[in-house]
């Protein structure tokens, strides 16, 4: 459970966010801007990901394997690591906490804090682009509309997001220094 203090810094960080919270959902009041940031939330519930990461082996041969044994080994630490964050941190999603935000879609679970969606796009982004570059051009957008749509469907805070890039970078680049390919 959340201690005293973090509870409340999230009260305090959810009242400076709420305007950009509002703001980014009421993109949600346009279906075709929800259906098109849900339809980019779900490919990143990891069908996106997983997709790409076992194709790599098939257009690249026998030198994929151990990017692809890496970006496996980041993929389950980031979804230890972000669930144990949640289940000790607690912080609701906006669509619970914040008046006038409207989720857009189903939430895999309750807490908000830290973003796994967005911590899986960054640590898959930096490994994918630092053993093949040429994927940059498909995998950077795709990364930024999956962090982006996770506030825009009122699922995440802005820091939700922020954090779970900043754990995805540094999970991405400890594993590049610990197993250099």
């Amino acid at each position: 459970m959340a201690s005293a203090r973090a509870t409340e810094l999230f009260r305090r960080v959810d009242a400076i966010e709420y305007n950009w919270c509002l703001r980014l959902n009421r993109g949600c009041s346009r279906p075709y801007v929800r259906d098109v940031f849900a339809a980019v939330s779900r490919l990143g519930d990891g069908v996106f990901w997983y997709t790409l990461v076992l194709s790599l082996p098939f257009i690249y041969g026998q030198e994929a394997l151990l990017p692809v044994l890496r970006m496996a080994i980041v993929g389950f630490t980031g979804l230890a690591l972000y669930k144990y964050l949640k289940s000790r941190l607690v912080r609701e999603r906006p669509y619970i906490s914040l008046a006038g935000i409207v989720p857009g879609t189903r939430a895999l679970d309750r807490y908000s804090f830290p973003s796994g969606h967005t911590l899986h796009a960054v640590s898959f982004t930096v490994l994918i682009t630092a053993s093949y570059p040429e994927l940059a051009m498909l995998c950077v957008p795709f990364a930024m509309l999956v962090a982006m749509s996770r506030v825009v469907l009122g699922l995440h805070y802005p820091s939700d997001v922020a954090a779970g890039a900043i754990i995805g970078a540094t999970l991405a680049g400890a594993s590049m220094v610990v197993m250099p390919i």
